[in-house]
């Protein structure tokens, strides 16, 4: 959002807000709504480590909200510091405000509001060894979170977001991600626009599909960048995506169950896609 500096406290200054009435509040709550997420370039970020993460990693806070019980502790302090230094607003506020724009019963005792950042399509240029994640028209903020947060683990480069997703900025997808999504660029494009980029960049497009007929254990992932293709939770990949991958790979199972989880699935192929890479590592030594 785009405060009202008529209705603003001085940049540079702590202002103490208890009323949920206050504009201002009434601001940051409205982030919880996807249009005004847009509309703003905002977002909301809530738990210390995670400000104090994101601060460190360059990302832009507007506005710094903390309860009045976490005041004067030295992180606490820091990040304050940092917010004002950068031109953004500090707030000081009671539980009650804080856990309304939360929405939590028991919030953390700080929380922030960031600019949005996508890092465009076209600037991505893969190397060798670079695995990327692809998600068709991913509906789930928590299976999002989760993926951001495993790709930023296993050691992928980035997360690319094909048609219709959910917003990654949403306060439950950066909650699931654990701060991860500030460690890890996001993308976002239309169907056609990534397979151009694809071919483009020359990259091995590796997807899951109901009826592929390659073992995913069984594909070389270390000859061109990778790009693990993944589809919708419920549709899986429609023929145009899995028409443009390089190699559609299945994971074999057994039992009753039909299907993975999306984020379970992308975990699966993200770490059979690192053992590959390790294990040139280990021979090229």
């Amino acid at each position: 959002m785009s405060f009202d500096r008529e209705r603003a406290p001085r940049v540079g200054t702590v202002k103490e807000v208890t009323s949920l009435s206050n504009p201002i509040i009434k601001d940051i709550r409205a982030l919880g709504q996807k249009k005004h997420r847009e509309e703003s370039g905002t977002f909301l970020a809530e738990g210390l480590k995670l400000i104090i993460d994101a601060l460190e990693l360059g990302w832009t806070i507007r506005t710094l909200i903390y309860a009045k019980s976490a005041k004067g502790k030295a992180p606490v302090e820091k990040a304050a510091a940092k917010t004002v230094a950068s031109g953004g607003l500090v707030l000081e506020v009671s539980e009650k405000v804080l856990g309304a724009i939360t929405r939590r019963d028991n919030p953390q005792m700080v929380a922030g509001v960031f600019e949005s950042r996508y890092r465009p399509l076209g600037d991505i240029a893969p190397t060798r060894n670079e695995t990327y994640i692809a998600l068709d028209r991913v509906r789930d903020p928590g299976n999002l979170g989760t993926i951001i947060r495993t790709a930023d683990a296993a050691g992928a480069s980035g997360i690319i977001l094909v048609g219709e997703t959910t917003d990654p900025f949403s306060l439950e997808t950066v909650r699931a991600t654990m701060g991860s999504v500030f460690a890890l660029p996001v993308s976002r494009a239309e169907p056609k626009a990534f397979l151009d980029w694809a071919r483009k960049s020359d990259v091995e497009i590796v997807a899951t599909h109901l009826a592929g007929s390659v073992d995913y254990r069984t594909i070389d992932y270390t000859k061109k960048p990778v790009v693990l293709l993944m589809g919708n939770e419920q549709q899986g990949l429609p023929a145009e995506l899995a028409d443009g991958a390089g190699r559609l790979a299945r994971i074999p199972q057994q039992g009753r169950a039909d299907s993975l989880n999306l984020a379970v699935a992308t975990a699966v192929m993200l770490y059979e896609a690192r053992r590959h890479l390790l294990a040139l590592e280990d021979n090229g030594r």
